[in-house]
């Protein structure tokens, strides 16, 4: 049994996904039931005493970082491995922020649990583009931060696919991937395809700096504002880096940002409920 955390998520649906076309048996961490065509149960990451029924018979774990116990969690018995879902933060240059300081006190504890592990560093996903759904549904201009930044994003399904092979197979334990798509865009890049693929006539603003913090303040905590800006502003971060990773380990390219957004046209659509 492979338990997933964060089931509902970008990243693990798709670990789900996967792994139930994988044939794998799988169990969902939910804090609520959830519309999940797998065995489900409700548990809290903040709380590993909570955990039992989820953990019971699991050998492997699809886990998200930023939790308090980690080791508290991965002590439980039958857990053999561990595939941490961190990010390229943990090796920022400026690694006293709070994403970076979260997701190396994730690494430190896997890799203090004595389990077999191995860590995906995904550059940023192309599902933040999710983010612009209500200036789209209200107009075509989309306004948002770093507009000079390039990233090669990546898709969450190639995030899975990678996953679901460290999980299943030998050899990747004490290995640490970094994953990329296969182009690096800016945003305006990026807008200009799903514009393309939507059909719609659609424009990119890029906020100054001020403009940004603003937008961003009473909505995101301070210390993540301050995080970003370091990322992206003082480019302490570097996510335009492609990567080999995913084809080398999975046999097929990453999905490029059109092949994304084609996948994902429906949840643009102006008459589409709420993301």
């Amino acid at each position: 049994m492979i338990l997933v955390t964060g089931a509902t998520g970008n990243v693990g649906g798709e670990v789900v996904h996967a792994l139930m076309n994988a044939g794998q048996p799988v169990r969902a961490l939910v804090r609520d039931p959830a519309g999940l065509p797998v065995e489900q149960v409700v548990g809290d990451l903040d709380r590993p005493s909570s955990l039992a029924a989820a953990l019971d018979g699991v050998r492997a774990v699809f886990l998200l970082p930023g939790y308090p116990d980690i080791p508290g969690l991965l002590r439980q018995a039958g857990v053999e491995r561990v595939v941490l879902l961190s990010s390229l933060a943990a090796v920022s240059t400026d690694t006293r922020n709070a994403v970076s300081e979260y997701m190396i006190r994730s690494e430190t504890a896997v890799r203090e649990s004595g389990l077999a592990w191995t860590f995906l560093r995904p550059n940023a996903f192309m599902s933040n583009a999710l983010r612009w759904l209500p200036q789209l549904r209200t107009g075509d201009v989309v306004a948002d931060a770093f507009g000079d930044v390039p990233i090669a994003s990546v898709d969450p399904c190639d995030i899975a696919a990678v996953a679901v092979r460290a999980l299943l197979d030998p050899g990747h334990e004490g290995r640490v991937y970094p994953l990329s798509g296969p182009e690096r865009l800016l945003p305006a890049q990026r807008l200009a395809i799903l514009a393309d693929v939507l059909g719609r006539d659609l424009h990119f603003h890029a906020l100054s700096d001020e403009e940004a913090r603003a937008d961003m303040a009473g909505r995101v905590p301070e210390e993540y504002i301050r995080a970003f800006f370091s990322f992206y502003s003082d480019r302490t971060l570097d996510e335009s880096q492609i990567y080999p990773t995913v084809e080398k380990l999975t046999g097929t390219p990453p999905r490029t940002f059109r092949q994304w957004a084609l996948a994902h046209r429906a949840a643009f659509a102006r008459d589409a409920g709420p993301a």
